[in-house]
């Protein structure tokens, strides 16, 4: 019979970096998202994995650009409230449909298993961290400006990673 693990929120991260002006990172997260998996032992080896991020919730630290990215121009968050991901298996890596602004694409993901430990209140805690690419451009997120000495604003390439961890239930 699998267990089921609950996110703990408060001790975990989703975090974007894509490259702006061809010159630097900009960097982001997304403050509020849901996951939950089920996993037959605590090897988590094909543990199944669903998580739900609030498209408005984006933020990186400027107001505007976050207005811009929660715009019709990205990911549309009054049309596309949610972006959601469902994994296929979960071993070195975890495998799945990702949907962005109402597109499902599949996605391949690096993932680190940290162990599993208890809190001082006697929960069963499990952590993970992945990270990975991913195409705007697969998710129609096709907004861009041409720059003048050559380039694009904003990067095709978006790196996500995350720091999650679970609670037992």
């Amino acid at each position: 019979m699998a267990t089921k693990w609950n996110l703990d929120p408060t001790h975990s991260e989703i975090t974007f970096r894509v490259k702006h002006l061809m010159i630097s990172n900009v960097k982001g997260s997304f403050k509020t998202f849901t996951a939950e998996m089920e996993a037959e032992d605590d090897t988590f080896r094909n543990a199944k994995v669903t998580a739900t991020i609030q498209t408005d919730s984006i933020d990186t630290n400027n107001t505007d650009r976050d207005n811009h990215l929660k715009s019709e121009e990205f990911f549309n968050a009054a049309v596309n409230p949610t972006i959601t991901f469902e994994s296929d298996a979960l071993n070195d890596e975890i495998t799945g449909n990702l949907t962005v602004n109402g597109v499902t694409k599949p996605v391949k993901l690096d993932v680190d298993f940290g162990g599993i430990n208890a809190d001082p209140w006697g929960n069963t805690k499990a952590g993970f961290s992945f990270e990975g690419k991913i195409k705007r451009s697969d998710f129609g997120l096709n907004w861009n400006a041409a720059l003048e000495a050559g380039g694009v604003m904003v990067s095709d390439e978006v790196k996500i990673a995350g720091e999650l961890q679970f609670v037992k239930a």
